[in-house]
């Protein structure tokens, strides 16, 4: 699990977006960086303007580490086809990033800890690893004891985000199923993401 879940916000003001598209997101009311030096804005180099990519790109799927990133990058290197739409493929297929697409959750750092807590099945079956690439037609729910918790009802009924095309989802029963995955442009992101500028990252 993420470290920085107590401090996800942190992260919206060091980069400067409303990263998730939240009401509550601090950067709503200070535009700027954390700490004293926050508010002295630089034109970034070209490393720099790479790594922000980066971090906005990793930070969005629950701030996942650094060595799981890059893991992704190579996975999507070795793919057919164009490497930045691989990798949002290759996270899109993130159990947690499904289960945040479904709105079983709040935020993706709530779906990972519903994952690994054991509160998803996977086409009926048990899976814990927030990691776990699910598989067009798979079929994603919350396990029978856990369809009363609070926290994935009051989930279901915010209205921040859209359930994506590639998902189809039954709120009544807590199911839903992985249609297909996704291209880039398909991808409902409230901030601009350019995975082409991370590729070029992970190229130098």
């Amino acid at each position: 699990m993420s470290k920085r879940i107590a401090s996800k916000y942190k992260i919206d003001r060091r980069l400067g977006v409303n990263l998730w598209g939240r009401q509550k997101s601090p950067i709503n009311n200070r535009n700027y960086g954390p700490g004293q030096h926050g508010n002295n804005k630089k034109k970034p180099t070209d490393y720099g303007v790479q790594l922000q990519a980066k971090q906005k790109l990793r930070g969005y799927y629950g701030n996942i580490s650094e060595r799981q990133f890059r893991n992704i990058y190579q996975k999507a290197s070795r793919m057919r086809g164009d490497t930045s739409q691989n990798i949002i493929g290759l996270l899109e297929r993130r159990l947690d990033s499904v289960v945040y697409r479904m709105r079983f959750a709040a935020t993706v750092f709530a779906a990972r800890q519903l994952v690994s807590h054991g509160h998803v099945l996977v086409n009926a079956k048990s899976v814990d690893i927030a990691s776990y690439l699910v598989q067009e037609g798979d079929v994603v729910e919350i396990r029978g004891k856990s369809k009363a918790n609070l926290a994935i009802l009051q989930a279901i009924q915010l209205n921040e985000r859209d359930v994506p095309s590639y998902m189809n989802v039954d709120f009544n029963a807590l199911k839903g199923t992985f249609v297909h995955v996704p291209k880039f442009e398909d991808v409902p992101y409230p901030v601009l993401m350019e995975p082409n500028v991370v590729v070029e990252f992970y190229s130098r």
